[in-house]
């Protein structure tokens, strides 16, 4: 009988037990739903047995693997009601993009989506959750595997395996239904308690709980300048025929990349010289705020911002708020003891707005540089004043916040929105989330300007996403203008230089389930040289060799 040791304690099992039946005795003992384990250094699903001795511990909903593994499912479960609703009417879903708490999904068919549809889906979704249907798992060889996606339909499922360098592929199976899911998935229905469809747009909005609150439906703000953002991305990539994956990798194979890189170039390019013209267009425009989450690409967006503005005559200075940061001893502290340098008390906001408003009323100003190896807020004899076709572009992860600029008159204020919103999926069932493709930017990026390992990004990515919940996603939709950096091509670039960073975490160290599943995802892409992007490329702003100072 293996020996498994779980919460200090070691307990004998016959082998054989599934990690779900062990789950449902500690159940009581364990504040949030469990739906998946770590037995030794390996995750495992619920529905997997037990066969050797070894360490076991709990992965539950308030987790990020437990959450996702939550929405896995519970977007299986939303595909094959989507089937069952549609009736003779047959319907394909595709999981597009997250809008606040909610999955956007577009649905394929010879109806229109209207609420009562909406409605009909989640009575399914709610029957399958009463009747606690089974999810199957099991291992079929590529050729097989190909052929279940080539019967259901799935034909972004069946180019994608062409790449495939296993020879066995997992197949997920429920109430006869087939797919395949980029991670772990939940052994039944049941479990996928709490969720609300309803009709967002054309398609279909699923919300799931969130770690924070996962035994419950937080519904979120409406967002619509984020999806019509992401529209419009989809759009670019339905124009260069690259939706998924798998079609990324065709074209990258057929030797279509130079013309589909540049391509997608001259789209960014084209967006950013409409955003300069609505800003030389509002004549009162003094300071442009640009704010994004973490590795966003800010800084070469507002290089390549400042040159588009010079066009219209225009003439841009870069401002950094974190030159305005308080000296290091009165940066407010996290409760761990550690520096809060991304709260609004971490900077100077009172001298901030008086420097803006006294440019803005035609004084010489004394500009601050910030010293990070000294903690200290210097003044170098760095002087402005404004000149009537000056702007100020000012960049820092608050400048959509109003508490940061309140002295400033809104008419003289431009607010901008920058993200990495992928568009790009990996099936039209697993999409690519945009926190991914930045957490992936910036281990490549931190390697090589700061020296610092994929362990050490990964272990701070938790923190860096907090402050941007609370600092940055709140004030999104207040942006007059919104910018999405996310290149099409990027993964294929970023991957010969995240795989080796991220193969130097060991199995044991805390990231390494993170690293391994980061490892499986870039898995999925052919490579390509990162040679050929232009000098100004938001890519080169990770991988080097910007013509920027980045």
């Amino acid at each position: 009988m293996p020996k498994l040791r779980i919460n200090g304690e070691v307990k004998e099992y016959d082998k054989g037990t599934t990690f779900e039946e062990i789950a449902r005795e500690y159940q009581p003992q364990v504040k949030n739903q469990i739906v998946a384990v770590t037995y030794g250094t390996r995750i495992r699903e619920l529905m997997k047995k037990v066969d050797h001795d070894d360490d076991l511990t709990f992965i539950t909903t308030a987790d990020e693997i437990g959450n996702n593994t939550y929405t896995r499912t519970a977007l299986m479960m939303l595909i094959k009601a989507v089937r069952d609703a549609s009736g003779k009417q047959p319907a394909f879903t595709r999981i597009e993009y997250k809008i606040g708490n909610g999955y956007y999904c577009s649905i394929r068919g010879d109806f229109k989506v209207t609420e009562a549809f909406a409605e009909a889906v989640q009575k399914r979704m709610q029957d399958m959750v009463d009747d606690h249907l089974p999810i199957t798992k099991k291992g079929y060889p590529l050729s097989e595997a190909v052929d279940i996606f080539t019967r259901e339909g799935m034909d972004d499922k069946v180019r994608l395996l062409r790449y495939r360098r296993s020879s066995e592929v997992n197949v997920y199976k429920l109430d006869g239904f087939s797919d395949y899911y980029y991670g772990y998935m939940l052994p039944n229905t049941s479990y996928v308690k709490w969720f609300k469809v309803e009709k967002y747009h054309d398609g279909l909005l699923l919300n799931l709980p969130t770690r924070k609150n996962p035994d419950t439906i937080t519904e979120s703000d409406p967002r619509e300048k984020i999806f019509a953002e992401m529209v419009r991305a989809s759009q670019w990539g339905e124009m260069m025929g690259v939706d998924t994956v798998g079609d990324l990798n065709d074209v990258i194979c057929s030797g279509g990349f130079n013309e589909l890189m540049h391509v997608q170039e001259a789209l960014q390019e084209r967006r950013i010289g409409e955003i300069a013209k609505r800003i030389f267009d509002a004549k009162h425009v003094k300071f442009v705020m640009i704010a994004g989450p973490s590795s966003s690409g800010k800084t070469s967006f507002a290089n390549r911002l400042a040159i588009q503005m010079r066009t219209y005559g225009l003439h841009p200075h870069p401002i950094s708020l974190d030159n305005y940061f308080v000296n290091r001893e009165m940066t407010p502290l996290n409760e761990d003891g550690s520096y809060n340098f991304e709260c609004l008390e971490a900077l100077d906001v009172e001298q901030f707005n008086k420097d803006m408003v006294d440019l803005l009323n035609g004084k010489k100003v004394e500009m601050p540089t910030f010293n990070f190896v000294t903690g200290k807020r210097e003044m170098n004899g760095d002087f402005l004043q404004l000149a009537p076709n000056d702007v100020l572009v000012i960049e820092g992860i608050h400048g959509l916040n109003e508490k940061m600029s309140y002295a400033l008159p809104a008419e003289s204020k431009f607010k901008i929105y920058i993200s990495a919103l992928t568009t790009l999926s990996v099936d039209a069932h697993n999409r690519i989330t945009t926190t991914d493709g930045r957490l992936i930017r910036r281990i490549v990026r931190d390697a090589r300007t700061r020296g610092a390992s994929a362990k050490h990004t990964i272990a701070m990515w938790d923190s860096v996403r907090r402050g941007e919940e609370q600092n940055i996603f709140p004030f999104q939709e207040d942006a007059d203008e919104m910018f999405n950096s996310a290149q099409i091509y990027e993964l294929a670039v970023l991957k010969q230089y995240a795989e080796p960073l991220l193969f130097a975490i060991k199995p044991g160290e805390p990231e390494y389930f993170e690293a391994k599943r980061l490892l499986k995802f870039l898995d999925y892409f052919v490579a390509v040289d990162a040679q050929a992007l232009p000098m100004n490329s938001l890519t080169r702003e990770f991988v080097g060799g910007s013509c920027f100072k980045v």
